[in-house]
């Protein structure tokens, strides 16, 4: 490989940008998208591969702070941007950028890193592990019916400027970054993200809106929608376009569904990545005709094992040796003691003989607790070396909600 892997330097994020771009199909981003991931790029933790003056690769770590199972607030490099030239495919471009981000992320003290995929398959290899889902439906409105629980009509809802009430959705997102792993708390700049509604990326639907639910004059939740007309000879079949969802309790959120489910000429109400645990599942009175699909969200890699699984507490008490396999980040190989229960966990190297044998991307599954060690076990991807272990373990894993993954990065 002929290529040099740098830092980026602000002068050069254009045309790095530029191969980003075409990497994902060419189309260039509207100014106001373009200049949003410009002013969140941090260059210090951004890498490009050049052939000569030209870019060929791309690769970039945000500075996350990952909610974990407990509760904890954990240091994450969010892996984004990743793309390498279709001219220099197969010269190990993009493992070479894989290898030194995950030593950056190491070095910075930083024991996850984390990553959306445009592509499931390219990540496995270098040992993340799918750690979150998330669903994606469509209720039929014409067909099925919400039934909210009681106090939903305590609840008062009026519609905001999506800017002006910028400040209370975030206080509502805010309180609830704690209670659900996987999410991110928003660093400085990362509140323009639900702002962005670039006209040419509607598809023919209305700018976004705002809608505020508000109980005792406090906001305790919001929604931001759009609105897409159509027609049909038979009459209006419009559709509502959900982007964010939030309450700080079931009977806010029951309140927004139900606003949403009763736009006036639509048909449907459409939205993405929503937790696999979501309450509008139990409001509706047909589940099948809401077209529920699951959809790989946050890929997990624990970097340094021993920080990483100390890090979050565990539902159930649990001691077990992990015999860990990671070809990628040797730094991890080897037997891992984990002691730990809902106050704490510790996790050091041991010459105990191993209950479990598993490979770093399996502990990365099942990290947040949203797939189970059994399950992982039963495609043959953990095994089972002292009877029990394997049970244990994954009840200790467990989470009692589903980590989700809010926004995309």
């Amino acid at each position: 490989m002929t290529t040099e892997l740098r830092v980026l330097d602000p002068s050069e994020w254009d045309r790095w940008y530029g191969v980003l771009e075409l990497a994902f199909g060419g189309v260039p981003e509207a100014p106001e998208e373009r200049q949003l991931w410009r002013d969140l790029t941090e260059f210090d933790r951004f890498l490009g591969a050049w052939d000569g003056d030209v870019c060929v690769g791309t690769a970039g770590a945000f500075s996350f702070r990952l909610t974990v199972p407990g509760g904890a607030s954990v240091p994450a490099g969010g892996v984004t941007m990743v793309s390498v030239a279709g001219t220099h495919r197969r010269r190990g471009i993009l493992t070479s950028m894989m290898r030194r981000q995950l030593e950056d992320v190491r070095s910075w003290g930083e024991p996850l890193a984390v990553l959306t995929a445009s592509e499931p398959e390219i990540y496995g290899r270098f040992g993340y592990g799918v750690g979150a889902y998330s669903v994606h439906a469509a209720i039929d409105t014409n067909r099925v019916r919400l039934t909210g629980p009681d106090g939903v009509d305590g609840v008062t809802l009026r519609r905001a400027d999506l800017a002006e009430s910028a400040a209370a959705c975030e206080a509502v997102y805010a309180e609830l970054v704690p209670a659900r792993p996987g999410m991110l708390a928003r660093q400085p700049q990362w509140e323009r993200l639900p702002l962005l509604d670039p006209p040419g990326q509607r598809e023919g639907s209305s700018p976004r809106l705002c809608v505020l639910a508000e109980r005792g004059g406090e906001v305790v939740g919001f929604a931001h929608y759009a609105i897409k007309p159509d027609w049909s000879y038979a009459g209006a079949e419009g559709s509502v376009a959900v982007h964010q969802l939030m309450g700080l309790d079931p009977v806010a959120e029951a309140a927004l569904w139900r606003f949403l489910c009763s736009v006036d000429l639509t048909s449907s109400v459409r939205f993405r990545s929503r937790p696999v645990d979501d309450g509008w599942q139990h409001l509706v009175s047909d589940v099948r005709r809401c077209e529920p699909t699951l959809r790989d969200a946050l890929h997990v890699r624990l970097v340094e094992v021993g920080a990483a699984l100390e890090a979050r507490t565990y539902q159930a008490p649990v001691d077990v040796v992990f015999e860990v396999a990671d070809a990628f980040c040797p730094w991890n190989e080897g037997r891992w003691r984990l002691t730990g229960d809902t106050k704490g966990a510790v996790c050091l190297r041991t010459s105990d003989p191993a209950d479990l044998a598993l490979s770093v991307r399996e502990l990365g599954a099942a990290y947040l607790g949203g797939t189970s060690l059994v399950s992982l076990a039963s495609a043959g991807r953990v095994r089972e070396l002292r009877e029990g272990a394997l049970v244990e373990a994954s009840v200790a894993f467990g989470s009692p909600v589903a980590p989700w993954l809010p926004h995309g990065f």
